[in-house]
């Protein structure tokens, strides 16, 4: 019993002499560093030197996450082209293709998400015949984005009567 008592003495007192070999600062039972009563200096032992010195004790700093990388904002960029048509027509004029131009120019230093073509008549007209005009000049400006190399599936209409 007394030899199981002393060998067990033994086996703590020599982890306790390695663990002091590899950090030299005076450690709690629970493996926490001793620290002064502002928590600002470290207790060391006689073995210290400044290459045993630990992070947060000795002026050694401690180690600092990375800065979390700010997510990109989306941000809603609005490009007017008021493209105007012919009476009774759809067909774009070469006023419009000319905006359009510069439009699709423009789109193409962004990320883009979606363009919404909306076609616009007159009070002249039945109001289901305006609906379908409306929407054949919104296809008619959707279809010369998409020859100019806008992604299709990114180009919504409307028709607006």
């Amino acid at each position: 019993s007394k030899f199981a008592l002393a060998l067990a003495f033994a086996a703590i007192t020599a982890s306790g002499a390695a663990s002091a070999q590899t950090v030299d600062n005076w450690r709690n039972p629970f493996g926490d560093v001793w620290m002064n009563g502002t928590n600002e200096l470290c207790w060391r032992d006689a073995f210290w030197t400044p290459a045993t010195g630990i992070p947060g004790c000795d002026g050694v700093p401690v180690a600092q996450a990375p800065a979390a990388k700010p997510t990109p904002m989306a941000t809603k960029v609005v490009f007017n082209a008021d493209t105007f048509f012919d009476f009774d027509k759809s067909t774009l004029k070469p006023e419009g293709r000319q905006l359009l131009q510069q439009v699709a120019q423009q789109a193409q230093g962004i990320n883009l998400e979606t363009i919404i073509a909306v076609g616009h008549t007159d009070s002249i007209g039945t109001e289901q015949y305006n609906q379908g005009l409306s929407e054949r000049r919104a296809a008619s400006v959707k279809a010369y984005l998409v020859s100019l190399g806008i992604d299709p599936n990114r180009i919504y209409t409307e028709g607006k009567g």
